[in-house]
């Protein structure tokens, strides 16, 4: 069978979280990232926030994405069957500044090891697994607007993990359908990277036999998915073909997210995956650099109500 040769690294990884504040302090105040994007979730005709962090740019492999959902009123389960664990890439040298940092903040960083790796674990405030994986070798840029040093900060995403009831499934469809390649494994966990491999190149399987699948739909607690970067749209389309070919018929049209155009899998283990080709201006397409992230962008079909949005969404201090 051909493997597909085309997923490259991350390109997000979407969250559903608590409040819109909670959420947006945790990753702006706390982590140091940049807000370069503040705009609503496309699907659905509820009003809710997409909130973007990133670096300066909002490069692909750096974001962080939030549906805050606790305006909403909908709760999700945590368990099997989900992207359960962001990791994030740090300097090594700088976990010690980290564990203080965030110990300070009112968060319990856990120092473990895993694949080699030190790092930090520790959880959003509403829940999700977090990591702080320290890194010799990143060359991507990190944002600094004075709360984190430059020389520590977070320079995108490292690798996620996947809880699966199963590993055969899962480890088929990655080394067959998303060009994975098996790295190592580690007591429970076995890891596999795309594209070069590296640091935002990772997915980590935790076999969890005994643990209850959790759910998928939108509701605060959960990771929703992760997108991963592909070159452009035949590509993006040839991705969808091999996927199909394969029997793997959970996979949706194409779709405008404004910013990016996106692909959907369900996987064999639950989690969603998305292939995602960015848009030429990013997200320059709707503000210029100067004002990146500071006001709310309504998506275009919900524009006719953008006052009535605005004016529901929880306001935001930023």
């Amino acid at each position: 069978m051909e493997l597909n040769p085309h997923i490259q690294r991350h390109h997000h990884i979407t969250l559903n979280v608590g409040g819109a504040q909670e959420d947006y302090d945790f990753h702006t105040k706390v982590l140091g990232l940049k807000s370069v994007k503040k705009t609503g979730l496309y699907d659905g005709a509820e009003p809710i926030y997409h909130l973007y962090y990133g670096n300066d740019m909002g490069e692909e492999s750096t974001l962080v994405t939030c549906f805050p959902m606790r305006q909403s009123g909908r709760k999700a389960k945590r368990g099997t069957g989900q992207v359960k664990t962001l990791a994030l890439s740090v300097p090594v040298s700088s976990l010690g500044f980290w564990a203080t940092h965030l110990t300070n903040n009112g968060f319990k960083p856990e120092l473990l090891e895993r694949f080699g790796e030190q790092l930090l674990h520790f959880a959003h405030p509403c829940g999700i697994e977090y990591e702080l994986v320290g890194i010799a070798d990143d060359d991507r840029k990190p944002y600094s607007n004075g709360v984190i040093p430059e020389g520590f900060g977070i320079r995108g995403t490292h690798g996620i993990t996947v809880s699966v009831r199963d590993m055969e499934n899962s480890a088929e469809f990655m080394h067959y359908g998303w060009s994975g390649k098996l790295a190592n494994t580690d007591g429970a966990f076995t890891r596999f990277h795309v594209g070069k491999g590296g640091s935002g190149t990772i997915i980590d399987f935790q076999h969890e036999p005994q643990l209850e699948q959790g759910t998928w739909a939108y509701g605060e607690g959960t990771v929703h998915h992760c997108a991963f970067e592909v070159s452009d749209l035949s590509v993006q389309k040839s991705v969808k073909y091999h996927l199909e070919g394969m029997g793997y018929t959970d996979v949706s049209d194409r779709k405008d997210r404004g910013y990016f155009d996106s692909i959907y899998v369900r996987t064999p283990g639950g989690a969603l995956f998305e292939a995602t080709v960015s848009k030429p201006q990013g997200f320059l397409v709707d503000e210029p650099y100067e004002s990146l992230g500071q006001t709310i962008q309504i998506p275009p079909q919900l524009g006719d109500k953008a006052e009535e949005i605005s004016a529901y969404l929880e306001p935001l201090k930023y």
